[in-house]
């Protein structure tokens, strides 16, 4: 007899799914390191918010299922109705929702790859079959390609804008010609997790295309868990044409959206002035960065979250642990290369260090080695 004549007959599991690694968060941070491979905003939250969050306290009792309050403020933010818009425990689920509420066997999703690491993972739990499309030499979305690749089985196309790990973002006129180019009834879905750390001026706004274009085809995803800091409550919103979102709350885990997590975003919006302030010291602490790596020696795409992207190839295992090993956690995804999020101002130095140290051992003429 063996082990295995002991193990338990367990329930089957659909094979696509047994087969899908779990998600991978970012690495924690010990003390005296600074943890920055997880995008999340280094400022703790503004007393206000805390205040708020600490007045919703009624555990007893069942938050607001559709977030109504939350999404009243928003539709009157942005000029639409309130079925406009829908509210979801961080823009993620409400991908998850929008996939499962489109996209099943059959089917096909279009996305830019590398992109968010839990795309293809959200198609697969949807039973659709995933269609990546590479990025440009310059880490950008090629969207040329991403529309020859849109057959009659696709039925949701992905663009993340600024693109998370990379940074690039897409331009309003790249993004306008692609909704051109693609069917109409094909949903786009447009996540700008990361939009208010956007600087250039010719980039792609959700919520203006919605405004300026008839494009009921489009859902242009926001979250608080980044600019605003509300990663651990967890709350994300969806603006586009009504009946489309209504399939996405038929697919939505009820009661996902605590009451703590609406309290928090609509105290967040009162405050928005201070915290779009830490945005801009944010942005301007990632420009400074990204220009330090590029004199080191390294070629960093233009960088438009709140992060920077080391094309560090095959040596992305080993120069992640190089930075670990000096106190810098940093999110790897091997092969490919390295997210460093944009963290404390005493982080900025370090990181710097470490970067010029690695990137002399890239050899000439590799992706991630710039001219320096």
């Amino acid at each position: 007899m063996t082990a295995d004549d002991d193990a338990p007959i367990l329930p089957r599991i659909r094979p696509e799914i047994a087969s899908l690694p779990v998600y991978r968060q970012g690495r924690q941070a010990g003390e005296d390191a600074f943890k920055l491979s997880s995008n999340e905003n280094p400022f703790e939250p503004l007393t206000g918010v805390l205040e708020a969050v600490h007045a919703a306290s009624e555990l007893n009792r069942y938050p607001d299922a559709l977030a109504t309050r939350l999404r009243e403020r928003l539709a009157a933010r942005f000029g639409v109705a309130v079925d406009a818009v829908h509210v979801g425990a961080g823009s993620v689920s409400l991908i998850a929702q929008l996939i499962l509420a489109a996209a099943g066997p059959g089917d096909e999703v279009v996305f830019a790859w590398r992109s968010f690491e839990a795309y293809p993972g959200l198609i697969r739990v949807a039973g659709a079959t995933a269609v990546p499309v590479p990025l440009t030499d310059d880490a950008r979305h090629d969207l040329p390609a991403m529309a020859a690749a849109v057959t009659d089985r696709t039925r949701v196309i992905l663009v993340c804008s600024p693109n998370n790990p990379t940074g690039p973002v897409v331009t309003h006129d790249e993004f306008a010609a692609f909704l051109d180019a693609v069917p109409a009834d094909v949903m786009v879905i447009l996540d700008e997790a990361y939009a208010e750390f956007v600087t250039a001026p010719d980039a792609v706004d959700g919520l203006r295309v919605l405004g300026l274009l008839d494009r009921p085809n489009v859902v242009a995803l926001r979250t608080f868990s980044k600019a605003y800091g509300l990663a651990a409550l967890r709350v994300g919103y969806a603006i586009g044409h009504p009946r489309v979102l209504d399939a996405a709350r038929a697919t939505m885990i009820p009661l996902s959206v605590t009451a703590q997590a609406q309290a928090a975003a609509l105290a967040s919006l009162d405050h928005e002035s201070a915290l779009l302030e830490r945005v801009r010291v944010i942005a301007e602490r990632r420009d400074r960065l990204a220009a330090g790596l590029r004199d080191a020696g390294w070629r960093i795409p233009d960088a438009q979250g709140n992060f920077v992207w080391l094309a560090a190839g095959e040596h992305t295992e080993a120069f992640a642990t190089a930075f670990e090993e000096e106190g810098i956690m940093v999110r790897p995804f091997p092969g490919d290369g390295i997210r460093v999020s944009v963290g404390e101002e005493e982080s900025v130095d370090r990181v710097l260090r470490i970067a010029a140290s690695v990137v002399e051992t890239l050899p000439q003429g590799h992706p991630g080695r710039g001219l320096a």
